[in-house]
């Protein structure tokens, strides 16, 4: 960080600052205002913008304003009067840095920018860390560190390069297309077509033909030949989402495709070959709709060949901080936006909460917080109420479908520990009275369970 930007329409504190800053070896440029400042801003990448909070015209606030919006990442100190002490603390709620008070001691502006500078080596360090763990945590474009997910990414990583059918179950938004994808990915297909359907999106009359094509005539408003997704997909991979609600007359068609590799055209008399490799997926129990006489079970049969369980958000909690992070990245970058995390109770509630949309909701809470946010680091009131107040451990534990006793005493043991010492504001005496524990047993469970906030 040895570039900066001096921005004041005072001529004279802007020598006093080059001559200072040049002899602690900074490079330095200055600007007499806020849009003379943006102009240089491109040609001269400054790591640091030193700037007035009042100028004519742009001011220090504006001018932080408009790099944030583009994206800027240099680091911002405000300098202000002694009565604009208000404006620079607003300026850091907007996402400076620090302000410096004026008429301030060369030491000072030497020492922020020492501080600054040691804050910036620790967020690249923190932005390489995170960046190693994502890749060491990331298989083509699934994020988790989980056994349940590491065993999903074994088996794909064994059985993508055979043809053979896939059935991958799981509740909606776990990521079962990213599942398939992977597949596609990571097999001798991959440089084929990967094509998406959702069986369940196309009205019953439509999707033979956006199955397997129709040739001219064939309806009323089939003016022209048209090729189906199974063609559309020769040589790649068709991925049949939903198959739980494909129509049982498709569903003895599909079965003829799996079994002979042949598709027929509404309104043709000739069969056409296909190669193409089938995965399927669904959110429904197709064995209970088997039983129940709505899905062939011949057809579940050879879906079933391969099967992968996905497993629900709130049965692989350790994955929920990685993913918090991926989605504060993308978002990022996505929405120009400049929030640096998740603070320690918000985390907390984001951990604890059961996702009954699994990673979708989860993305879609976080983006939604991050829009919100007044500041640069989420909190637990810019999360919805219904995250928020849904956070009670024992029944997240019990909803999961744990049938491990040990596991869910600890975590009831824990979450009744820390409501005692709640209660009793951080006295361990009187919790060990109310959780008729004595004192030596409670401080043995507090460092177990690593209880530190207190």
């Amino acid at each position: 960080m040895r570039r900066v930007l001096v921005v004041d329409d005072e001529e004279n504190l802007r020598l006093v600052l080059t001559t200072l800053l040049k002899r602690q070896g900074y490079e330095v440029e200055t600007a007499g205002s806020g849009e003379e400042a943006l102009a240089l801003v491109d040609r001269f990448g400054p790591d640091v913008i030193l700037t007035d909070v009042r100028m004519p015209k742009m001011g220090g606030m504006d001018l932080l304003a408009t790099l944030k919006a583009k994206g800027n990442e240099a680091t911002v100190i405000v300098m202000s009067a002694y009565g604009n002490v208000d404006l620079a603390l607003e300026a850091i709620k907007a996402g400076a840095y620090d302000y410096v008070q004026k008429p301030f001691k060369h030491e000072e502006i030497v020492l922020t920018l020492r501080k600054a500078e040691e804050r910036e080596a620790l967020r690249r360090e923190n932005r390489v860390l995170r960046e190693e763990i994502r890749k060491e945590h990331q298989f083509e474009h699934i994020l988790a560190k989980s056994q349940s997910m590491q065993d999903i990414f074994h088996t794909i990583a064994k059985i993508a390069d055979y043809k053979t059918t896939v059935l991958i179950s799981g509740e909606s938004g776990t990521g079962k297309e990213l599942v398939a994808r992977a597949l596609h990915a990571r097999s001798a297909r991959h440089a084929g077509p990967f094509v998406a359907v959702n069986c369940g999106a196309i009205p019953e009359n439509l999707l033979e033909s956006e199955l397997f094509g129709h040739k001219k005539g064939a309806f009323t408003d089939a003016t022209s030949d048209r090729i189906g997704l199974f063609e559309r997909a020769t040589g790649g991979t068709l991925f049949l989402d939903e198959i739980g609600e494909l129509p049982t007359a498709l569903q003895v068609k599909l079965l003829r495709v799996l079994q002979d590799e042949l598709i027929r055209k509404v309104g043709d008399t000739r069969d056409v070959k296909v190669d193409v490799r089938i995965i399927a997926a669904t959110h429904r129990d197709l064995s209970a709709e088997v039983k129940a006489g709505r899905f062939r079970e011949d057809l579940y049969y050879r879906l079933n060949v391969l099967p992968i369980a996905v497993p629900p958000l709130r049965s692989r909690r350790e994955d929920i901080p990685l993913l918090i992070e991926h989605f504060l990245a993308r978002n990022n970058a996505r929405l120009g936006t400049s929030i640096r995390g998740v603070d320690t109770e918000a985390r907390r509630i984001l951990v604890e909460y059961a996702w009954p949309g699994n990673v979708r909701e989860m993305e879609n809470t976080i983006e939604r917080a991050m829009v919100l946010t007044e500041g640069d680091l989420i909190g637990a009131a810019d999360l919805p109420e219904r995250v928020r107040e849904a956070r009670d451990p024992v029944q997240v534990q019990l909803a999961s479908g744990e049938l491990s006793i040990k596991k869910t005493t600890r975590i009831v043991e824990e979450t009744l520990i820390r409501r005692a010492l709640a209660k009793t504001r951080g006295n361990r005496t009187r919790a060990a009275e109310v959780l008729e524990l004595s004192h030596r047993a409670l401080l043995y469970k507090i460092k177990d369970y690593k209880i530190t906030d207190l």
